[in-house]
This record gives C-alpha cells, structure tokens and sequence, in this order.
C-alpha cells in the first residue's frame, strides 16, 4: 500500500481521474434514465430538472458512496443507484441557495442559474422535485431487496438534509454576518452545511455495504475530517479562486461580512489546517489498504483543487 505521503503527492492521481471521469459519465447517464421529459405540462419541468442535474458538478458525493461501497463489494449499479438520490438532494440544495431569496446567484458550473435559465417558480419546483426523487429512489425495491437496508439509508440522508443537517447548516450560514461566529461555531455551521451530506454519502455506502454501525468508526472519522477540509478549501476559493476556474460567483463571503475559516485562520493557517485534514482522513482509512486509496487521494484533492 501506498503511503499516505505518496497518495497526496498528486491529487489528481491516474486512479483518481479516472474514477472521477467514471462517475460523472454514470451519473449522468443515470438520470439522462430518470428524466424523461414527458409530453405534457411537465415537460419545462423535466427540462429544468435536467439541466440542473446532467453535465454539471464533480459528483464527490456520489463518488464517495460507490468508493465506499466498492470496499465492501456492493454491486456497481446499485452504489450508483443510491448515488443518484444523494446527488439529488445535492442539486436541489443548490438549486435553492442559488435563488435571490437565498444567495442571489447567476451563475453556476459555468453556466446561468436555473432560475436565470428557466424563472423561480420552475427552479422551487424542480429543486422540490429532486428532493422527492431522492426518497423515491431510496424506497424502490429496485436498490436492495433488504427492506431494513433501504430505511436506514431512507433516514441517514433525511437527517443529513434537514433542520439537524445541511438546511440547519444553510439557516445558521444566512445568520453568519449578522453575528460574531467564533472558530467553534464556523465549524458547527459547516459540519451541517457541507459536512452532514458528505458522511451521508460515505455513510450509505457502509449501509449498502451492511458494515455494522460499530464497525464504521473509522468512516465516519474520514468523512468528518473531509467535510471541514471541503469547507476551508472553499473558503479559500471565495479569497483566491479564479472565477472563470470555478465557475460561479467569489468574493461573496468577504462583501457580505461572514466568518469564515479564512477570516478566522488567516489564509496560510486555514490552508495548514485544511492540510492537516486531509492527512487525517488518509490516514483513518489504513485498514482498507489498496481499496481505499481512490478515497485517499480524493482527501487531497478536495483541499487542491481550483473549483
């Protein structure tokens, strides 16, 4: 097995490039299947839905469940199954922050919002409809046979959703400017924010892999350190990134007043930190040795990429 050193040497490793690629032609192969556009009123919904959810994003979120999955054997097409639902509620989560009432956006992954694109009553409900094909996805027999499998997977990314979870994560970052958040309280923010939908990620994929819940210690270890890491890499982004890189607005957190990780750390204490993190999550990962080490080297990237 590669040391940790050796598998952060190159983010974009030949083994992490190509699972990278993979999915990202799987996914949306998977919902091109989901999303026929029907022909009725529907269809500019359909549409809308996507454009939001084909050609767009890393899909780390679902790479990181079918990586999961993958140590355990878990059919391929079943890990991308339950991918589609975490991307899902990814996408609709975006979709809605995007929206004037919310961040105010005009662009995302290089291209007009969808409310720019479409208008804001097809992007609600669109993102609505992400949200529900989730759980549809979640509850078909189709996933697993195994009915106790499929509820807990149905109450892993309901909790990683909601008020407990990324909505709660969103309610506190919105208050972010109109209070004196400490280090402590960033974190918190951040751990619902980002991190909550990233251990569900690498939650499911255990859940599919039937790991029992006191065997996933370490996991849970590694998607908690790589959700802070994802964070202060993109509060980095917001201070250094290029915006044609990123696709997307920066510079945002910075007008709007928030605490940050980068106005808390400074830049090259945020940056260490991130680093850190990074080796940490490598490191919780020794006792998968080879089959892991797309995941090692997806920890590296999260904290070097430029988007």
């Amino acid at each position: 097995m590669r040391t940790v050193e050796a598998v952060g040497g190159d983010a974009a490793s030949p083994s992490l490039t190509q699972a990278m690629a993979a999915i990202q032609q799987e996914i949306d192969t998977a919902f091109d299947l989901l999303l026929p556009v029907p022909d009725d009123a529907r269809a500019q919904l359909v549409e809308a839905m996507r454009y939001a959810t084909i050609n767009g994003g890393k899909r780390v979120r679902p790479l990181l469940l079918t990586e999961v999955a993958g140590l355990f054997n878990v059919d391929r097409s079943t890990a991308i199954r339950a991918g589609c639902a975490v991307e899902a509620i990814h996408v609709y989560s975006l979709i809605h922050d995007d929206l004037p009432c919310m961040d105010d956006d005009a662009m995302r992954h290089g291209r007009p919002t969808l409310h720019i694109q479409y208008d804001e009553a097809t992007a609600v409900l669109a993102g609505d409809s992400l949200h529900a094909l989730a759980f549809e996805l979640l509850t078909d027999s189709r996933l697993t046979g195994d009915p106790f499998a499929r509820a807990e997977l149905v109450e892993c990314l309901a909790k990683a959703s909601g008020h407990n979870g990324m909505a709660g994560g969103q309610m506190m970052d919105m208050q972010a400017s109109a209070s004196e958040y400490d280090l402590a309280a960033v974190t918190r923010l951040q751990q619902l924010k980002t991190g909550a939908l990233l251990g569900a990620a690498v939650e499911m994929g255990a859940i599919l892999g039937r790991l029992p819940a006191e065997g996933r210690g370490p996991l849970r270890a590694y998607a908690r350190d790589i959700g802070l890491a994802f964070q202060i890499a993109d509060d980095l982004l917001d201070v250094e990134g290029d915006e044609g890189l990123a696709g997307k607005a920066l510079r945002k957190d910075g007008e709007q007043g928030k605490q940050t990780f980068v106005t808390l750390l400074g830049v090259e204490g945020a940056r260490a930190r991130a680093r850190l993190l990074a080796e940490q999550a490598a490191a919780h990962l020794g006792s998968f040795g080879d089959k892991a080490d797309v995941l090692r080297q997806l920890a590296f990237f999260i904290v070097e990429r430029d988007r």
